[in-house]
């Protein structure tokens, strides 16, 4: 194992491109590590930019399967929404690059590896704890938290003074991160928690005031809890959640705006964009709700929450976690049918759920003819319900 040879989680941004050179000017060996999961970009040019700041070699590797079947579907499965707005996308996507990047390490027979991430935000306590979950013995350098660099114009003259090919022609007044289940925006004016969001903010999604008036009707196939189909025409993962994001964005779905506490102690504005991801959650939770029993229903809202904060908290490779899934992957046995929603200016309306494994029954439900409820059962079980709550005086409370 070489003691000198690094490799870094490289996503082609300023922060990473500086990284290099830096780590480079320190005597490393620099590897740059692109993990694809559905963030665009021309990685041609990426692998030029690295090469350029001083990557010894550059590897890239398509994530975009695997992100969407183990982490993000598993999730969707779990009902994870952190703070209730929030689908998790970037802190989903962290686990599966830091693993990538482990498994890249080992291959290139490097001592280290290291990040991008600042030092007050939550992904540098993703990608670390990951990385001590799977390979406790490898060093990990954070640039970010020890280089005399405190501004994005501390960077670009350090970029410039070396030659790093990167364009700073084009700053964006906010800081992005996607991927194929959602965008994270944050800073500029979104760090005023009174203003309004902007509209030249949103990458994915139409301003819902400028949203089709005639609605948008989407059936949903799901099997065992995992999304397959729509509209009668079956979809591999990824393809599915693309196909989502286009309906969702031309009409305005999956916006949210999220005053959010981030694992570090602070709190944060972000606003957040995940079209294809709220259309099948609620499809999900509603599918959900035609076929589990009551208590496992609210015993797993409870877990959905814990399994949340898990994956914000950069806890997936964890027993905690594992042991969770087993749970999950229990409840999704009968989580099978199909879901019709109703797509109008930025608002999913579960309109029709249907099921082999439905637990709703309509003639225990009807009031009209056909009714087959008991109701001489009905006065007894409302005696025994109340009884605690009845003293034995006759007083009540």
């Amino acid at each position: 194992m070489n003691n000198k040879k690094v490799v870094l989680a490289y996503s082609g941004g300023l922060d990473t491109s500086v990284a290099v050179r830096w780590l480079a000017d320190r005597g490393y060996d620099v590897i740059a590590y692109m993990a694809d999961v559905g963030q665009g970009g021309d990685f041609q040019k990426l692998k030029k930019r690295a090469a350029s700041a001083g990557a010894s070699k550059v590897v890239v590797q398509d994530l975009k399967k695997e992100f969407a079947e183990d982490f993000v579907f598993q999730s969707l499965k779990a009902g994870a929404v952190y703070e209730s707005k929030y689908l998790l996308a970037t802190a989903l996507s962290r686990p599966i690059i830091a693993k990538g990047l482990v498994e890249a390490a080992k291959k290139e027979e490097a001592a280290s590896i290291a990040h991008g991430c600042t030092g007050k935000g939550n992904d540098q306590v993703r990608f670390e704890v990951t990385a001590m979950a799977l390979a406790p013995g490898l060093k990990i350098i954070a640039p970010l938290r020890e280089w005399n660099m405190f501004s994005r114009e501390d960077e670009i003259e350090y970029a410039k003074e070396r030659g790093i090919n990167i364009d700073v022609t084009k700053k964006s007044p906010y800081s992005l991160d996607q991927n194929i289940w959602g965008i994270s925006i944050e800073c500029g004016v979104l760090e005023d928690p009174w203003k309004e969001p902007p509209q030249d903010a949103y990458k994915m999604t139409i301003d819902p005031e400028k949203a089709p008036n005639k609605a948008a009707y989407v059936e949903i196939e799901f099997k065992n809890g995992a999304p397959v189909g729509i509209n009668g025409k079956k979809y591999p993962p990824v393809a599915l959640i693309e196909k989502l994001n286009k309906i969702g964005g031309k009409n305005g779905i999956g916006r949210t705006d999220l005053v959010e506490n981030r694992l570090v102690g602070i709190k944060s504005r972000e606003i957040y964009e995940a079209p294809g991801g709220w259309i099948l959650h609620k499809a999900h939770n509603d599918l959900e709700a035609l076929v589990l029993d009551r208590e496992l229903l609210h015993f797993k809202q409870g877990i959905s929450l814990k399994y949340a904060e898990l994956v914000y908290y950069g806890l997936w490779f964890t027993p905690l976690k594992k042991a969770l899934d087993a749970f999950i992957s229990k409840t999704q046995k009968n989580v099978t049918g199909s879901v019709k929603v109703k797509l109008l200016k930025g608002v999913v309306s579960v309109v029709g759920r249907k099921s082999p494994h439905s637990l709703y029954k309509k003639e225990m439900a009807t009031y009209d003819h056909g009714d087959k409820f008991d109701r001489s059962i009905a006065e007894g079980f409302i005696k025994i319900w109340g009884l605690p709550y009845k003293d034995n005086k006759g007083k009540g409370l």
